[in-house]
């Protein structure tokens, strides 16, 4: 597992770090432009919203479901389960053909359980046993970085939003819904085992505080509000 450490920045301590980390970091090859690349994921929980309240319980150890794709593209579509402890994450995925992705939207889970894949097959207990439905689209771009020492990695993620409307990643009129005020970005610092000095002294000044933000949260609770309007 590895550590993730998460604030809240605003415009300009963002600009500021920015220009820090991009001086001693190396911008992620799989970034489309400057502002990196755009991030879409579709999140799953059960009737009684365990992913939604267990974070906002504080419970220790917590999972997700989460279909993600990156630039509105289909050539990458990731089923991914993102289990928590503390400070601690782990990240499983797997590869999904459109075909099965489409085929989730529409109730039939066989693919994944046929796949022989140990998170397909949890994911397809979910959904069969638990009742994981299609719960929320979540949007931002992401401008990363990467360090090879302690395998760090610093994220910015801007322009959160939440799909309004639609409930399908590749919806033509899927609307978003920026939920955080302009100007504001979420940093994220991910490593193993020991975050390097270096790396520390430059993220970590005592006017940036730690935050406890699920990217997840914030959307569904905009999502709810939307519905019950």
């Amino acid at each position: 597992m590895r550590t993730e450490q998460k604030y809240y920045l605003h415009m300009h301590d963002y600009l500021t770090l920015r220009m820090k980390v991009s001086q001693l970091l190396t911008l992620d090859p799989n970034s489309v432009d400057i502002d990196g690349y755009n991030i879409r994921s579709l999140y799953f929980d059960d009737p009684r919203r365990t992913s939604l309240e267990t974070k906002n319980d504080g419970v220790f150890k917590r999972q997700k479901f989460r279909i993600r794709i990156y630039n509105g593209e289909d050539r990458h579509i990731a089923l991914e389960r993102k289990s928590k402890m503390g400070d601690f994450v782990a990240k499983e995925s797997v590869p999904l053909s459109r075909e099965q992705y489409e085929q989730i939207l529409q109730g039939d889970y066989n693919s994944l359980y046929e796949s022989g894949d140990p998170l397909a097959q949890d994911f397809y207990a979910a959904m069969t046993s638990y009742g994981y439905l299609p719960t929320t689209i979540v949007d931002y771009w992401r401008e990363a970085y990467i360090f090879p020492q302690g395998n760090v990695r610093i994220t910015f993620d801007k322009r959160l939003a939440v799909g309004a409307n639609q409930l399908d990643l590749f919806h033509p009129e899927l609307m978003l819904s920026e939920i955080i005020m302009p100007g504001v970005t979420i940093m994220e610092v991910k490593f193993d085992d020991v975050l390097p000095n270096v790396v520390r002294q430059l993220v970590t000044p005592a006017k940036n505080l730690r935050s406890s933000i699920s990217k997840y949260v914030l959307c569904k609770e905009k999502h709810l509000l939307l519905h019950t309007q």
